[in-house]
């Protein structure tokens, strides 16, 4: 199956993990790149700059309404759960937190499971929360590709762990495998149109 987005949720150790995900993108990666961190909300603002140094992509912090490209990350604001539309536009959301955390990785990947059904790859880094697990879930559910960095590598193995034993997922794999399997991912670079979205 052709794919057209990623999705990336991890907490405690996961800047340092997508940093390390992300160094292994091209800057002409045809993928928009959308990512949950459980972060300090006084310090998330900082995230995409620091990320900015490790990949050649353009990162930004999501805006509500705004239109989803290729070849960009786009990270979701602290205290702000971040959703994708049908039409492909994100927004954001203040209702409450879902396993405890706002923004949720399950929003996030539930949401894009919906819009671009068996053309997603979900990806679920270190973490100490369950967070991830159900959206992972959806994520199989809708016919994508579920992608988990191998427990006994993260720096917290909990929310690894807890994907694994909720789903089936594809791989399993360290972070520089993880980026290297993203840069071979055979691009739809429009909608399968053998997905429902109505």
């Amino acid at each position: 199956m052709k794919s057209r987005a990623v999705v990336m949720g991890g907490s405690a150790g996961g800047l340092s993990a997508l940093s390390k995900i992300l160094s292994h993108l091209p800057k002409g990666f045809p993928c928009p790149v959308m990512v949950v961190l459980h972060l300090d909300p006084s310090g998330g603002h900082q995230l995409p700059k620091l990320l900015a140094n490790h990949c050649g992509l353009v990162v930004k912090e999501a805006e509500d309404t705004e239109e989803i490209c290729p070849g960009r990350v786009y990270i979701a604001p602290a205290g702000y759960h971040l959703l994708v539309e049908r039409d492909y536009t994100l927004s954001l959301s203040v209702d409450e937190p879902v396993n405890f955390s706002r923004p949720a990785i399950d929003v996030l990947f539930q949401s894009a499971a919906e819009a671009y059904g068996p053309s997603l790859v979900g990806v679920i880094m270190t973490g100490a929360s369950r967070d991830g697990s159900m959206g992972l879930q959806s994520i199989k559910a809708f016919g994508g590709t579920a992608i988990v960095q191998d427990p006994s590598f993260a720096q917290v193995p909990l929310m690894p762990a807890a994907a694994i034993k909720a789903t089936k997922v594809d791989h399993i794999l360290d972070l520089a495998h993880i980026g290297l399997f993203l840069t071979k991912l055979e691009i739809s670079e429009k909608n399968d149109a053998t997905h429902d979205r109505n």
